[in-house]
């Protein structure tokens, strides 16, 4: 456990944050909570270094998404939203990379 200045293990900060804040958004969905977690658990697989890369069918996995298109437009909810930062990239050779806000 990473204890912050509170006690409060860091690495739950992102989740804490987010169910509190999701409760009350209309416009997030179990797709995007879903995909939302399977961010956060690569998050984690990556030492919870921010920025960190994803693959988009790694996480589509994960987060059970079998569209490219819901895929596409989650993350963009979530990222015009405010709960991460998402930079595309557009070359398949290189992996995109999200930051939790």
């Amino acid at each position: 456990m990473i204890a912050g200045k509170n006690g409060i293990d860091v690495k739950q900060v992102p989740i804490a944050c987010f169910y509190e804040v999701t409760e009350k958004d209309a416009i997030i969905s179990a797709t995007q909570i879903s995909l939302y977690f399977a961010l956060y658990y690569q998050w984690q697989l990556n030492n919870c270094e921010s920025p960190f890369e994803i693959k988009r069918d790694n996480i589509m996995k994960l987060a059970k998404i079998s569209s490219r298109k819901t895929f596409n437009k989650c993350m963009c909810t979530l990222h015009k939203a405010g709960y991460i930062k998402y930079i595309p990239s557009y070359n398949p050779e290189i992996n995109s990379m999200v930051c939790f806000r």
